[in-house]
This record gives structure tokens, C-alpha cells and sequence, in this order.
């Protein structure tokens, strides 16, 4: 059966089932790239979505995914239907074009701060949903990489990838004294790449702090919604972007793994030893061009070597 006709009777399959369970559903319709219905029960909204593609069929369910209803459609389809990524609408609203922003190792000893933008409408989210794009926690580095060299072919004008190396890091945070203020600045730059090859009224960043991006203050981006989400990957233009981020921070520890460096993700004790094996083989001013100074590790190590 042809992979489109295979969605179309899946669709079908879906709506009996959801009427069967008392939701009212619309007509389904067909876009460019997968057949859709909405189902509604209590006042809520539910917009099923069946894809078709080179990777075969795949269910999607757009809506509040804390109501009753979103879980009650969840529980049905379950059973006997595949589903990939589950969007997340706390806002009620979806957006069919945003910039969506991540970073990653703010929390990493050794290794740069990455932040990446990404520029989507619906088109590119339907063509990132057939990449298998979704929230990289749920992906392996293996994956990860896979899937960002995708993204940069297929997107090369849609994205920006921020990569602020140790050595910059460092005197950069001498400057803000504050990470969020850093990471501020990160997307904001980010943002301000992304925007004016792509200008959009909506910009989602992934939380990390309550003050708002500093660039929203600035004229051009005065009519633009910015939104703050505390898990902003659930919307797949900021999932987008955290795989381009930490493709660059897996490029970043790979390299210096090649050089001989033993560097390690996180702020673990075995990070410490790590990095106190390097200080001494390797001398300050390596290890100085490898981690985040105003880590409370630092003192530890220089501490160690005193002795």
C-alpha cells in the first residue's frame, strides 16, 4: 500500500475510535504532508495529525498535553499506533513560525557554552518531524550528530549556533559576573543572526531566568511575542536547536579527546580529577583554555596543587 494511502486509512482508523470515545471531530483534511483532524471533548482541542513520508507514517498529537482529554487520546491511540513527537501546548496556541532557542553547557566544567536559534514555519517543522527531530535528552550523541548534520544541509539560512570556547568564556564571565546574563547576551545573538534572514513575530527560548532577552527592548523587535517556557523543547523548533547545540559541544569534546586531552561532560568528581591531571601534565595555561574558571572546582584544584 503506498505510504500516503497507509496514512489516509490510519487517519480513518483514528477517527472512528475518537468518535467511539464521544469527541467530536472534524472533517480530515489533507495537507502537503499529512492528513488532520481536530478533536474536541470538554472544550478541548486536540489536533491529530498523521504524516506521511520517506520514513514512513507517524501520529502527532498537538494540544494541551496536561488535559484529561490530550491523555484520553493518548491512552486510545497507544495501543495499536506508533507516536513520535508529542507537542506541548500550555499556551493553547501553536505557532506556525517561530525562532526557537537552547543552549547547552552551562552546567559543564570542562567545554564552551553553545546556544543555537532556529527559524521554523510549518513547512520546515513538518520537514524536521520527518529528521525525527525531538527533545535531545531523549536522543544519544550518536543520534544527535546524525540528525544536526541533516538539519544544517537541508537549513544552511534557518539557523545560528553560538559557540563561546573556555578562553572567550572566561572573559566574557569576567565582564557579565553572572551566567544568565552571558547566556542572555549568547541568545540573544543567536536570535538577532536567525532574524534578519528570518524576521517572525513569535521567538520561544528555553527558560533560564526571568529577565527578558536583552534584544527585546531594541526597535525591531518591538512588535515580537517573546515567550519563556520552562521545558521550551517541547516545541520542535527549540528541540531543533538544542540538537545543533550539542552537536557542537560533542564536535568540541571529541576534538579535544583526539589531541590526547581526557576532558569529561558534567561537574563530577571524576571531572575533577580530570581536570587536575590535565593542570598537571598540561599547566595553567591549558587548563585555563579548557574550563569554566568560576566553577567552584577551580578552587579545589588550585588548592591541590599548593599542597
Amino acid at each position: 500500500m503506498p505510504i500516503q494511502s497507509k496514512a489516509l486509512t490510519q487517519i480513518n482508523d483514528v477517527l472512528f475510535k475518537l468518535k467511539t470515545a464521544n469527541f467530536n471531530c472534524s472533517t480530515i483534511e489533507k495537507k502537503q504532508y499529512n492528513y488532520e483532524t481536530t478533536a474536541t471533548k470538554n472544550n478541548q482541542k486536540i489536533k491529530v495529525q498523521v504524516y506521511f513520508g520517506k520514513k514512513g507514517v507517524k501520529t502527532v498529537l498537538q494540544g494541551n498535553n496536561l488535559s484529561t482529554e490530550y491523555q484520553e487520546i493518548q491512552s486510545i491511540l497507544n495501543e495499536d499506533i506508533p507516536m513520535n513527537f508529542m507537542i506541548e501546548n500550555n499556551l493553547h496556541k501553536n505557532y506556525d513560525e517561530y525562532i526557537g532557542t537552547d543552549e547547552t553547557g552551562k552546567g559543564d566544567y570542562f567545554g564552551p557554552l553553545v546556544v543555537a536559534a532556529m527559524f521554523v514555519n510549518q513547512e520546515i517543522q513538518n520537514e524536521l518531524l520527518e529528521l525525527d527531530v525531538r527533545d535531545s535528552k531523549e536522543l544519544t550523541d550518536y543520534k544527535i550528530d546524525g540528525i544536526a548534520k541533516k538539519i544544517k544541509k537541508q537549513f544552511p539560512k534557518y539557523f545560528s549556533v553560538i559557540v563561546i570556547e573556555p578562553e572567550k568564556y572566561n572573559k566574557l564571565y569576567e565582564k557579565f559576573k553572572n551566567v544568565n546574563h552571558l547566556l542572555n547576551w549568547a541568545h540573544s545573538k543567536a536570535v538577532e543572526n536567525v532574524f534578519k534572514l528570518n524576521p517572525t513575530s513569535t521567538i520561544i527560548t528555553d527558560q533560564f531566568s526571568k529577565k527578558d532577552l536583552d534584544l527585546a527592548s531594541e526597535k525591531e523587535f518591538e512588535k515580537v511575542n517573546f515567550i519563556k517556557l520552562p521545558r521550551g523543547e517541547q516545541y520542535i523548533g527549540v528541540a531543533a536547536a538544542s540538537i545543533l547545540a550539542r552537536h557542537e559541544m560533542n564536535n568540541w569534546f571529541n576534538n579535544q579527546q583526539q589531541q590526547g586531552f581526557n576532558v569529561l561532560k558534567g561537574a563530577s568528581n571524576q571531572v575533577t580529577d580530570a581536570a587536575l591531571n590535565i593542570y598537571k601534565r598540561f599547566g595553567s595555561d591549558k587548563f585555563k583554555n579548557l574550563v569554566k574558571l568560576h566553577f567552584k572546582t577551580t578552587l579545589k584544584i588550585l588548592k591541590e596543587v599548593s599542597n
